[in-house]
């Protein structure tokens, strides 16, 4: 067992979230990087160890068949700045590594975050290389990098496949759904305010980081951050160079996802709504850009208090400052965003906010944000590996902060019985019946890995005494 060292705090005022919480602290003097999942007084519940080149990109999810989503560093990323990721494991809950897929070549790189999905696919954030001929072509004016080239953004789902591949069931890429103002000959020509659901390609800088990084690099948007509202069937992704959030279609198939049309929306791959610096499509001015340098963007679970809302956390708020924010999108519920004419997107301001700079420490990267059932709301801060849970009336219940000198990207909370919920559903059809007894018998036989899903009385050996009980759950 690994001993977590912390200064934990409480004010008992407030009624703290019960749950699980998964985090991954790390720093360059570590022999191992150490996954710990622990229940919601950090007491330690599980631990996955990697190596220590593979730093986390983001964070790990937890599935409810006890497995984890790991995404980290490949060893040879070809393109480098900040959240380089380039390979993604799935471990099971004694550390073996049952499935890892590498996204890292000249052309594409993985970054950031991840999003695993209902259906047990995944949908994950990679660079897009574009050269010089390519970004002119779109009406591109300046790239600043000497490396004379710039890397877009496009978004993946992937199914797993064996322990080491993966099927593109659906992909979309920001290269389509561009406009530009500057020559009237490319087809991408456009009046900006006239298409808030594209991005002007001669917006920012490319090269973000290179001092930061030590090599030059051609990182152009920077999206850290993606979330899917199977409600909506909607992906929402977070800009930082952009200083901007996205939210697209995902019930497009991909041709559609390329195009303007099709879909739910009706809008193909182009944007539902954009938020947090309407001065990028020419619908304002510098003093209506709310978000800087933002991270975490996710949506408010069904049932808990703001549902349906979006919450971040703006690294940069109040100027130097971080804070957390939560908007209420003009969502009509059917997926549709209301946009008046010439008007940026609602809301012009947040909802509710938490901002205390003498807990919330000012963040230039990753940190995250998180609503809870009981309407608590649970903050990860980067740089001091911190994770603070606060109410909605702003009063701090929880600040926890390893003593060891490490940093932690991003930590998520999980309900109480998170885990495991349907023990025995081994093929997720939400019912136990004989085709489970069957999965379970092949598990058995062909001695594959723990699974908790299949040990009947948790007893931490999956055999003929699981196979007895199932069927008598069946039976009864």
């Amino acid at each position: 067992m690994h001993r977590i060292l912390f200064i934990l705090s409480f004010l008992f005022s407030q009624e703290l979230a019960d749950g699980m919480v998964l985090f991954t602290p790390y720093n360059s003097q570590d022999s191992i990087n150490i996954t710990y999942l622990t229940d919601h007084h950090f007491n330690e519940i599980n631990t996955w160890e990697h190596d220590q080149n593979l730093v986390p990109a983001s964070m790990p999810y937890l599935n409810q068949d006890s497995t984890i989503w790991y995404p980290c560093k490949s060893n040879n990323p070809t393109m480098v700045s900040g959240g380089v990721g380039g390979l993604i494991q799935k471990i099971d809950w004694n550390n073996n590594i049952i499935w890892e897929f590498s996204v890292s070549n000249d052309s594409l790189q993985h970054h950031h975050d991840i999003e695993p999905m209902p259906n047990g696919n995944i949908l994950i954030i990679a660079w897009s290389r574009k050269n010089l001929h390519e970004a002119q072509s779109m009406g591109r004016e300046i790239i600043e990098t000497p490396l004379q080239q710039m890397w877009s953004e496009s978004v993946f789902e992937i199914k797993p496949v064996g322990t080491d591949s993966a099927e593109i069931v659906w992909e979309w890429h920001l290269w389509d759904h561009l406009v530009q103002d500057v020559n009237p000959n490319l087809s991408n020509y456009g009046v900006i305010s006239e298409h808030p659901e594209l991005l002007n390609i001669n917006l920012g800088q490319v090269g973000f980081g290179m001092s930061s990084f030590g090599s030059d690099n051609a990182d152009w948007i920077h999206f850290n951050s993606i979330d899917y509202n199977p409600y909506l069937d909607q992906i929402v992704l977070s800009s930082r160079m952009m200083n901007e959030i996205y939210i697209i279609d995902h019930s497009t198939t991909s041709e559609e996802a390329a195009s303007h049309s099709g879909g739910n929306s009706g809008k193909g791959g182009d944007f539902l709504y954009r938020w947090g610096n309407p001065q990028n499509y020419n619908r304002g001015g510098e003093t209506d850009q709310v978000l800087n340098s933002q991270h975490s963007v996710n949506w408010i679970d069904i049932g808990y208090p703001g549902e349906g809302n979006l919450i971040i956390f703006n690294n940069l708020q109040f100027g130097n400052n971080s804070a957390v924010i939560e908007i209420n999108t003009p969502n009509d519920f059917d997926g549709n965003y209301t946009l008046n004419d010439s008007e940026p997107y609602a809301p012009e301001s947040w909802n509710w906010m938490f901002y205390n700079p003498s807990i919330v420490m000012p963040q230039i990267i990753q940190s995250s944000a998180q609503r809870l059932e009981n309407g608590n709301t649970f903050i990860t801060t980067f740089s001091d590996a911190k994770m603070i849970e606060v109410s909605m009336d702003g009063d701090v219940i929880l600040e926890y902060s390893p003593t060891q000198n490490s940093v932690i990207n991003r930590a998520q909370k999980y309900t109480e019985n998170y885990l495991f919920p349907n023990t025995g559903d081994l093929n997720n059809d939400n019912d136990t019946d004989i085709l489970d007894v069957i999965l379970l018998t092949v598990i058995i036989i062909e001695e594959e890995a723990y699974n908790l899903v299949a040990d009947i009385n948790s007893d931490e050996v999956i055999d003929i005494l699981d196979i007895v009980l199932l069927v008598n759950r069946i039976l009864n």
